[in-house]
């Protein structure tokens, strides 16, 4: 059995690695005040780079949140690929919580769009379209087509992509982070309804977002 375990993921190292040394060079200085702001922002560094795992549900036709935070908006929302509405799920995630990004479904990356932008709250209405943004197609096993925008935010200032067009990924595997407060937007294919409710808390690669219909 898996014993649970949290990392600290790559991005990390250079804040974590900077507050460390000031807070080392600072108390050899006899700094104590700067040596205790810099221990604080350390364990701020720490936290906010964590890189917990997670349980991944394995049940059919089910797409998972791709990131940690609050549920702010379920709305039709023009694809940033194609210009259509479609049924999108917004995923607010402020300083605190996990920023690692995780794919919501099994599937192939078909396409990777960046746009530079603003900076402005990614709680927003017009922060999906005025910020900057890296959007994500994937496609899965059955064609469906899903979009995943990550969207910098007021403090955000750098969105990390970790795959290629044609790369492939499982349920649930990181793809990606944004650095500090920011949002993850997922864009639903035909034949899925949305799972959660507005203001609900979703874990990446954990919570249930979305799920195909009866029907379907």
């Amino acid at each position: 059995m898996r014993k649970p375990s949290i990392g600290i993921t790559p991005e990390g190292a250079p804040s974590i690695g900077l507050c460390a040394l000031c807070t080392l060079v600072f108390a050899l200085l006899g700094c104590s005040v700067l040596a205790v702001l810099f221990l604080m922002l350390s364990f701020f560094c720490c936290n906010f780079f964590r890189d917990p795992e997670r349980v991944v549900p394995q049940g059919a036709d089910l797409a998972v949140s791709p990131a940690d935070g609050k549920v702010i908006k379920i709305a039709a929302m023009p694809d940033p690929f194609t210009g259509k509405p479609r049924p999108c799920i917004c995923v607010f995630m402020n300083v605190f919580n996990v920023h690692v990004n995780r794919s919501p479904v099994a599937g192939r990356v078909t396409d990777i769009a960046y746009h530079a932008g603003k900076f402005i709250n990614a709680s927003l209405d017009k922060a999906s379209s005025d910020n900057e943004r890296c959007a994500y197609q994937l496609e899965d096993a059955k064609g469906g087509q899903w979009v995943m925008v990550q969207i910098a935010g007021l403090v955000a200032r750098r969105i990390v992509c970790r795959v290629d067009i044609g790369d492939e990924l499982a349920r649930g595997e990181r793809f990606g982070m944004i650095k500090f407060g920011s949002r993850v937007d997922l864009y639903l294919p035909d034949g899925y309804e949305p799972k959660v409710s507005i203001g609900q808390k979703v874990l990446a690669g954990q919570t249930v977002l979305a799920a195909a219909t009866k029907d379907n």
